[in-house]
């Protein structure tokens, strides 16, 4: 069997652009979007994980846009935000998720589950010098929340911490 000339030269054109387009494509995973890369460096960082576990990227912009904006009671801007303020804004603007009104109002919206089945975006929940739910977060991971404190604004905490851990009440999953 004899093969033709021209289909000789098709294979090989063919060949080259299939190995020319297979090295000009970028895996799904790696970015070489600087801020990217920034987010998840110092994000990996404060929360003790490698670069490659922080992969909500829009998650983690939103909070670096919020880290350290002030406490302030019903407050629901970078002015001044308070816990459920905070996590209603998050919850609608990275998880397309409604909840609103205080901490007790959230955790109504939500199914309880055990702390062990924590994932990232589930809400914690708070009994803090009262017996009922007085404050709110949000679930990353490696035990780490993003919430707005009262006393430093939003920051990330670890549910590991002595406070954290004595006033702990439940974790949530919005329903």
């Amino acid at each position: 069997m004899r093969v033709s000339a021209s289909f000789c030269a098709f294979c090989i054109v063919f060949l080259l652009v299939t190995i020319v387009s297979c090295k000009s494509t970028k895996p799904a995973t790696s970015s070489t979007d600087p801020q990217e890369m920034a987010i998840k460096k110092k994000y990996a960082g404060m929360m003790g994980v490698k670069e490659n576990e922080i992969t909500n990227i829009a998650l983690y912009k939103f909070i670096d846009n919020w880290y350290g904006a002030p406490y302030k009671s019903a407050g629901k801007s970078k002015a001044g935000v308070d816990c459920s303020g905070f996590v209603s804004i998050l919850c609608a603007q990275v998880f397309q998720k409604t909840v609103s009104g205080p901490s007790t109002a959230i955790f109504q919206s939500c199914n309880v589950i055990s702390e062990k089945n924590l994932q990232e975006g589930d809400l914690v929940f708070f009994k803090i010098n009262s017996d009922k739910i007085s404050h709110v977060g949000v679930y990353l991971k490696n035990r780490r929340f993003v919430h707005a404190s009262t006393h430093k604004g939003v920051m990330i905490n670890s549910l590991d911490e002595a406070y954290y851990s004595k006033y702990f009440f439940k974790a949530g999953r919005i329903k």
